[in-house]
């Protein structure tokens, strides 16, 4: 069993390669691969899940390399749960990008780049769970963002090279604070191993401990989006096309979210900065949920309030009780789906009504009750009603407060409460302007021609272009206002509005919907699970002991 520990990585690699080869000139034969192997992935990471949860923690150490020389990759309960809900994600959310035709096929671009980029970002991601030390860690990152700088820059415009660029400046600078990071832990014991790392930080004096906590703590923050680190958030994602936003939303965030988890429980027990982390998660709740309500652009919405339920997950690693970890995995499973789904189904809105900017939609529930039906009850759960698995997880998470008893656990129970009906609040308002009431005058027509915003140099055919039907000026050479997102292909070409919308997309949509709903029905199997997880990281030693390879 422990030689499949390796696969989720190696396969979606060799699989990049065949890609690259054969993608240019037999495309079917490239989206079979990737459909494939993320398919194989999906499968050998319920395997693992399940062999983890009751043989314990597998390992390999890759070229026969005994501890802590060679490289490597161990997968316990806590990496099965997200290798197996991260790859059933990502298989939907490609499979929509299928359905809307995202493959590369301008023809002065050399190679059918898309699922190559989207395999290593698959790739890096499963890395990062299987990491059993900080360098491979690090390379998990560094993979992710090789491959989120070229989806996040598909098609070249402008909005997307300054949403890319600003991507790249913010994770390169986290990728050299983790670097001095982890430096820093080498020097002060002499290994990256996590297994031997969580025996020696504990011998060094407490500034140097708290010293690379905190960095460490940084360096995964920014890539959580944790306030006051996420302002890169709101401005780089919703830019990108669905698919890609999808998956970066409800995904990459959560690898930090990961990696918070790991090196908390592993390598600095004992819960030193717990007040700080549960004033950041309330920070993050209020501050996100609040400039959720401030939007009149979906996909920004989406966005804000991303960041504001990264403070749930955040509350239970600041709490740091068994009852709390376990909540705050119940909520990092339940929000991947969610938050994927909620950003594929906007791009469902922006292909059936022209556009995510909710003063410019509506009478989408009599148009399309289909279309309703996706956005309602991914939202709902997002809002935590009972009994869908938002609620499971905020009720493990308020519970785990009240037990706590804390002053900083009863203001976090309190302001899980607030944050939930304040969601509830926005996604109401999203469904009141774009569904329940009428349509508005401007409301762009089925067979609209949506250009892509963009503000090139290139003034060659420089002049507002007038949308046929809507009565709106200026979507072409003219850049979106702030806060306003325009339409675009992966490829940055035009967006032409259908009243029938592809079924791929809707069923990779209702099958994200599907899984979290799924988090529902088996919600008793689900929390014993992840009470099972939180108890293995508390108790650390199998894990140890697997690194090390005794």
């Amino acid at each position: 069993m422990n030689a499949l520990v390796p696969l989720p990585v190696l396969l979606p690699l060799c699989a990049t390669g065949l890609s690259l080869a054969f993608g240019t000139r037999m495309k079917r034969f490239q989206r079979f691969i990737s459909v494939a192997v993320l398919t194989a992935v999906t499968a050998l990471s319920v395997i693992l899940m399940v062999a983890a949860d009751r043989q314990g923690p597998l390992s390999v150490h890759l070229g026969d390399f005994a501890p802590p020389l060679g490289i490597t990759l161990v997968a316990d309960r806590l990496s099965g749960l997200m290798l197996t809900v991260s790859s059933a994600v990502t298989l939907c959310v490609l499979v929509y990008s299928l359905g809307q035709g995202m493959t590369d096929r301008d023809k002065e671009t050399p190679l059918a780049v898309f699922h190559p980029a989207y395999l290593i970002l698959v790739a890096g991601v499963s890395c990062t769970f299987l990491a059993g030390d900080l360098v491979n860690l690090y390379v998990g990152f560094e993979i992710m963002l090789v491959a989120s700088f070229v989806l996040l820059t598909l098609g070249g415009t402008g909005p997307r090279m300054r949403a890319g660029s600003t991507y790249v400046i913010i994770s390169l600078f986290s990728s050299m604070l983790f670097l001095t990071a982890i430096a820093m832990t080498y020097a002060a014991t002499g290994t990256a191993n996590f297994g031997q790392l969580a025996v020696r930080l504990a011998e060094l004096p407490i500034g140097v401990q708290t010293l690379i906590q905190a960095l460490l703590l940084t360096v995964f923050a920014v890539k959580a989006a944790v306030f006051p680190l996420a302002a890169w958030l709101p401005d780089s994602y919703p830019t990108a096309p669905a698919p890609v936003t999808a998956v970066f939303a409800g995904l990459l965030t959560k690898v930090g979210v990961y990696c918070m988890l790991r090196t908390e429980t592993l390598l600095f027990p004992g819960n030193r900065i717990g007040d700080l982390l549960m004033a950041i998660a309330l920070a993050s709740m209020v501050i996100g949920i609040l400039g959720a309500v401030a939007q009149t652009d979906l996909k920004r919405l989406l966005s804000f309030t991303l960041i504001s339920h990264i403070g749930y997950m955040v509350f239970g690693i600041g709490l740091a009780t068994r009852e709390a970890y376990g909540g705050s995995i119940v909520y990092v499973a339940h929000h991947i789906t969610v938050q994927t789904t909620l950003f594929l189904v906007a791009g469902l809105i922006e292909r059936r009504g022209g556009t995510t900017e909710l003063t410019r939609l509506g009478g989408l529930a009599r148009a399309a009750p289909m279309l309703a039906a996706l956005f309602f009850v991914p939202a709902m759960n997002l809002a935590g009603i009972p009994p869908l698995s938002g609620f499971i997880g905020k009720l493990g998470l308020m519970r785990a407060g009240v037990v706590d008893g804390g002053g900083w656990a009863w203001v976090l129970v309190a302001g899980s409460a607030a944050t939930s009906l304040l969601t509830l609040y926005v996604v109401a308002k999203v469904w009141n302007l774009a569904f329940w009431r009428a349509a508005p005058p401007g409301q762009a027509a089925a067979g609209t021609v949506l250009e892509a915003g963009d503000d090139s140099d290139d003034d060659s055919d420089a002049g507002p272009d007038r949308i046929p039907g809507t009565g709106d000026e200026g979507i072409g050479t003219t850049p979106p206002p702030a806060g306003q997102v325009s339409a675009a292909t992966l490829h940055g070409r035009a967006v032409t509005t259908t009243s029938r919308l592809p079924h791929p997309m809707v069923a990779a949509t209702a099958a994200t919907i599907a899984i979290g709903l799924a988090f529902t029905v088996f919600a008793d199997p689900l929390t014993a699970y992840t009470d099972r997880t939180a108890a293995e990281l508390l108790q650390r030693g199998p894990y140890i002991q697997e690194v090390l390879g005794r």
